[in-house]
């Protein structure tokens, strides 16, 4: 069996990025096997970009349309290149008052926005044996675990935008900076 890489990772305008994707109900070697090529794929893309992590990935993203999302366990340690899977992920509860922050996606090239999250939620879902679980998160993570929900329902991030100001682009350095006119343009047609 190969390895998935950073190839197989669909970006806009891959119109079955905005398909909802379907439950898992049998667990076998199959859904294993696919958070393995799924987590391949993620650290490869990482391994290939200088400022950039990939902390989370929905199955979608390599183009199979299955409830599964890969986590990564520390967002914040680039050495640590362990993952969570969660399948079947359901948010059951928000609180407070959505958030704005910076989000950025493998799927939408190179391009940031300000999103609005909900800064805590509560999420059921699966783990590979199918055991349901319970998650509470808050922060960082509870806006990731948004993010990654989101593909499974077939939303992207930029669907949250509502105002073009909130677009953003990484530069050489790794900062991320206002897109101008002419960038808000061309990046236009592939974001919609």
């Amino acid at each position: 069996m190969n390895n998935m890489d950073r190839q197989n990772i669909v970006a806009l305008p891959h119109d079955r990025l905005r398909e909802k994707s379907a439950k898992i109900t049998t667990f076998d070697e199959t859904t294993k096997h696919l958070v393995h090529d799924m987590i391949a794929a993620g650290l490869d893309w990482e391994d290939n970009r200088d400022h950039e992590l990939c902390v989370g990935l929905a199955a979608v993203q390599v183009d199979i349309h299955k409830q599964v999302v890969i986590l990564r366990t520390d967002q914040e340690d680039k050495s640590n290149r362990d993952f969570t899977p969660l399948i079947n992920p359901k948010i059951i509860r928000t609180s407070g008052k959505p958030e704005y922050d910076y989000e950025g996606c493998l799927s939408v090239k190179d391009i940031y926005g300000l999103v609005p999250r909900y800064p805590k939620i509560k999420i059921k879902a699966q783990d590979l044996d199918g055991q349901e679980f319970r998650l509470t998160a808050d922060g960082f993570l509870a806006r990731l675990i948004q993010h990654e929900i989101d593909h499974v329902n077939g939303t992207l991030y930029i669907d949250h935008i509502k105002d073009l100001d909130n677009f953003y682009k990484i530069n050489d350095d790794g900062k991320i900076l206002k897109l101008d006119y002419e960038q808000h343009i061309a990046t236009s047609s592939i974001l919609w």
